[in-house]
Formats: C-alpha cells, sequence, structure tokens
C-alpha cells in the first residue's frame, strides 16, 4: 500500500484522528462482514487498509450528525 499523508486523512475525517479511528474502524468491521468494497483491492489487503484507501479515494466521509 502506498504511502498516505496523515494531514490529508485528517482532511477528510473532520481533522480529528479520534474520529478517522472511529471512521477507519467501523467501515473495517463492515468489510470484514461481508459488505462490499467501494474501491479496487486486491485481496491480500486488510480491512483497515482498504477503509483508508477508500478515504483517500473520497468514497467514505466522515459526516457531523447534530
Amino acid at each position: 500500500m502506498a504511502y498516505i499523508s496523515l494531514g490529508t486523512l485528517l482532511e477528510k475525517s473532520g481533522g480529528s484522528v479520534y474520529n478517522l479511528v472511529v471512521l477507519v474502524s467501523k467501515r473495517a468491521l463492515e468489510i470484514a462482514g461481508g459488505q462490499p468494497k467501494m474501491v479496487e483491492a486486491d485481496s491480500s489487503m486488510k480491512p483497515s487498509a482498504v477503509a483508508f484507501k477508500e478515504i483517500m479515494e473520497g468514497k467514505l466521509q466522515y459526516k457531523i450528525h447534530a
């Protein structure tokens, strides 16, 4: 997997490391549970790596609920 800038990931997850961790972990659990991937990834990629890739490509975003 290519290097992913933490700054870029934070911009796409509401600017919080906590939000980023929650977003990635929830999505990784969904992928591990059988949900389809939103990006192209080979079968050897771990669910968490796929979740990071989805965030980088703008397929997965953090939304603040008011």
